[in-house]
């Protein structure tokens, strides 16, 4: 799904070093499609014993919603699968914030429609204080910008992104639609090539 500008409210964990075996546990990696993930996003910290809701966790608590996750340093860390970011997608979040990523994580959220946003440290300490007081706080994402804006705060940031995952994404493409919507190029610049003999 193509990405342009997103204006939501967040979803705040400040917790840092949260691994991928937190953000989806290993004992849900079964299935190898990206669908239904997103049940047991955080499941460990979500659910008390006998699958009852944890009421002090934050996706469970109705002050809080939104398409933004703001999270804390070093998101990600851990394992490399590629199920956290499905299972961050399929819950419906869009964007995640944080003050660093780990690599790997950093890149299957872009492979995978997620925008993975670093702020300075200070920067997400102001967010995470804004969002307590007034969970109603909304960011503004423009990618074609690459800025964050917090209007509560009067304050905008400017964010680095990958060109070509930045062009994926505003045109809704992965890596393979990538290739396919530039077959006329490629098609163009083989037959400029001299025949083999």
């Amino acid at each position: 799904m193509a990405f342009t500008k997103l204006i939501s409210t967040c979803v705040p964990l400040p917790i840092d070093n949260v691994d991928t075996d937190q953000i989806i546990p290993a004992r849900f990696l079964k299935a190898t499609s990206r669908e239904g993930f997103g049940e047991n996003l955080f499941r460990d910290w979500r659910y008390l014993p006998g699958d009852v809701p944890n009421p002090d966790f934050v996706l469970n608590q109705e002050r809080y919603s939104g398409l933004v996750l703001v999270a804390g340093k070093n998101f990600g860390c851990g394992s490399s699968r590629e199920h956290a970011a499905w299972a961050l997608a399929d819950h419906g979040f869009k964007v995640i914030v944080s003050s660093g990523f780990a690599d790997i994580f950093y890149n299957n959220a872009l492979n995978n429609g997620l925008l993975p946003v670093v702020v300075a440290a200070g920067v997400l300490g102001r967010l995470f204080v804004q969002i307590e007081k007034e969970p109603e706080t909304e960011v503004v994402v423009d990618l074609p910008r690459q800025t964050m804006t917090v209007p509560a705060l009067d304050l905008s940031v400017h964010f680095d992104i990958n060109p070509y995952k930045k062009d994926c994404l505003i045109n809704g493409l992965d890596d393979l639609d990538y290739i396919r919507s530039r077959a006329e190029a490629v098609s163009a610049y083989e037959a400029q090539l001299p025949a083999w003999r």
